[in-house]
């Protein structure tokens, strides 16, 4: 890969930016002083900003070399969001908010837009528009359904959107990248089980959730393996039980809670469908109640083809 050197010369003044984001994460819709930076930034190198667009986020707009006559148009996309988790490195540009870190890496991510920005202002050799998109609640805030919501394409058309995501362990200099799914849907699903609580010496007087629960949790993973083709990826994982709050009593409910990625939405309909009709009917069989929660935060990242 060849470096541009207007890029490299302007490396030191990036990365101090990087690492003031760093220091001051924000969580989803609440980048405020992050959207501050960006617009900063794009208004001290010239470049036109609208700001407010799905609540914090920002878009710059560059002009090519023909003020954009030629009507074509494309947007380079950075989150721009932290995590709600605590940060325990001690360097200097450690996060100084409690329970807070850009963990994902939504600080370079908006630091490698900021340079690309700085190098269209600077060098305006291409043709129409290029929209630079800052955008808010990446990590489970749906920031830019609600930046579409708010009208990104209608006033900024554009023909395609480009972003990237940093890899660690992938060498310096290189890019991965493919046509078709690349990134799985993202959905969570909350399963209660409401059953009847009793002395864990008399269990025939209560209905134990406990065991339900577990019989839940093995059938899932026949959705996986017996309901669905072999060649169609989709993970199902249950990631929190919570029940009881004493050793010697059954009790009334158990909670689960968990993930579900796909890489098509007709295997995600085809998991959700499954799963509902096993956690109802294992708890109807046992004579428990089943609430059943289903979210579907976000769908898969399906590359166009060149």
């Amino acid at each position: 890969m060849n470096v541009i050197d207007s890029i490299v010369t302007q490396a030191a003044s990036i990365a101090a930016v990087r690492r003031d984001i760093h220091a001051h994460p924000e969580l989803c819709f609440e980048e405020v002083r992050t959207a501050d930076v960006v617009a900063g930034k794009l208004t001290e190198w010239g470049i036109p900003i609208h700001r407010g667009m799905g609540t914090t986020g920002v878009v710059g707009i560059v002009k090519g070399r023909d003020g954009g006559a030629s009507g074509r148009a494309i947007g380079l996309r950075a989150d721009i969001d932290a995590l709600p988790m605590q940060e325990f490195n001690t360097f200097a540009h450690a996060s100084k908010h409690q329970g807070k870190m850009h963990a994902c890496g939504h600080d370079g991510h908006v630091a490698m837009l900021l340079a690309a920005a700085q190098h269209f202002a600077k060098h305006r050799n291409f043709d129409g528009t290029v929209y630079l998109i800052f955008q808010p609640a990446e990590e489970g805030g749906g920031g830019a359904r609600e930046m579409i919501k708010d009208g990104l394409f209608e006033q900024f058309p554009m023909e395609a959107v480009y972003g990237m995501h940093n890899w660690p362990g992938m060498p310096v200099g290189q890019f991965a990248v493919s046509p078709g799914p690349v990134m799985a849907s993202s959905n969570e699903f909350k399963i209660t089980i409401r059953g009847k609580g009793s002395h864990a010496a008399l269990p025939h007087n209560g209905i134990d959730p406990v065991p339900i629960a577990c019989q839940m949790v093995q059938a899932f993973q026949t959705i996986i393996t017996r309901n669905k083709k072999p060649v169609d990826a989709g993970v199902i994982s249950v990631t929190m039980i919570h029940a009881g709050e004493a050793t010697n009593v059954v009790p009334d409910s158990c909670e689960l809670q968990g993930t579900v990625r796909t890489f098509t939405l007709e295997v995600l309909d085809l998991i959700e469908k499954r799963m509902q009709q096993i956690a109802e009917h294992t708890c109807a069989a046992h004579d428990a109640v089943c609430e059943f929660e289903f979210v579907r935060n976000y769908p898969p990242t399906v590359n166009s083809a060149p």
